[in-house]
């Protein structure tokens, strides 16, 4: 998949990033700011450096690494030779910065560590994306992300090819086994969210059993989570529903059991793991001229 395929699932808007990029070189600069860098390297230094990919992967989040770069130093330049959305090998050059010297070692860390974590996460994504790929179910990402940069995480499973679940808890409803606990029930606790939320609201019902299933379906939800259900259970419960709602598996999906789920016919694949165990891909900065 081109990094051309994925510029429909929607890009990055720097009023969404940029405050969670200065929060992060002020976190790292602290009070005394970059005192080895300031002892070391002169003020009117120069220098060209590059980011280098040291593992194949997907790339997401580079409009992030050039951020950290010219929020802290406006006079650097950033030159992107890949784009999100992209498939790169080992030693692929991402992007050369040039400039001020100082600004160019003060940044690297914060730019480093957004861009390597965003594109450890699309590139998971990818690879699951990869694993159903005979399938028609969707891998989707959920709310188990990092906190105070969720919105970079979400891009960077599109990036992999996946969709979005729930940005929050305010842009569709979950009925989950908890809510269904305190509210006595499925009908109860879906008589008082249609009650409550607007008409455009999607509400989807977790259960666990088949008998919660056929109560949500009696109900009227507009989709339902299976969670951890096992095949025999899944493919059920998609001969039950019938296409009357949209089906989503959920529950300790790996790349080795995602291939199996999907061909039980489910819509989607919730899968956490994109987020919250996605490891890093390795990239680092190379100083080139000084």
């Amino acid at each position: 998949m081109s990094a051309d395929d994925l510029t429909w699932r929607g890009h990055l808007e720097p009023l969404v990033y940029e405050p969670m990029v200065r929060r992060a070189l002020e976190e790292d600069l602290g009070l005394a700011g970059d005192i080895t860098t300031s002892a070391v390297v002169p003020p009117d230094a120069t220098a060209a450096a590059s980011i280098v990919a040291r593992q194949s992967g997907r790339i997401a989040g580079m409009d992030v690494a050039a951020a950290a770069f010219l929020i802290y130093d406006d006079r650097l330049r950033w030159e992107a030779l890949v784009e999100d959305g992209d498939d790169v090998e080992p030693g692929a050059t991402l992007a050369t910065i040039t400039g001020p010297a100082r600004g160019v070692l003060t940044a690297e860390r914060v730019a480093l560590n957004f861009l390597g974590h965003m594109c450890g996460t699309a590139t998971v994504t990818r690879d699951m994306v990869a694993a159903v790929g005979n399938h028609r179910a969707r891998i989707v990402g959920t709310r188990k992300t990092t906190p105070g940069i969720r919105a970079l995480e979400k891009h960077a499973v599109r990036m992999g090819g996946g969709y979005n679940h729930r940005f929050g808890l305010d842009d569709a409803v979950l009925i989950k086994d908890n809510h269904l606990a305190i509210a006595g029930g499925v009908r109860a606790a879906v008589e008082r969210v249609r009650g409550a939320v607007g008409h455009l609201v999607k509400v989807e019902l977790e259960v666990d059993t088949l008998e919660q299933l056929e109560e949500g379906l009696e109900a009227g939800v507009d989709a339902v989570l299976l969670d951890n259900m096992n095949l025999e259970t899944l493919r059920t419960a998609v001969r039950m529903v019938g296409g009357r709602c949209t089906t989503e598996a959920s529950g300790g999906i790996d790349l080795e059991t995602a291939p199996a789920i999907a061909a039980t016919g489910v819509d989607l694949l919730s899968v956490g793991a994109l987020t919250h165990s996605a490891p890093s891909l390795d990239v680092s900065l190379e100083v080139t001229e000084a």
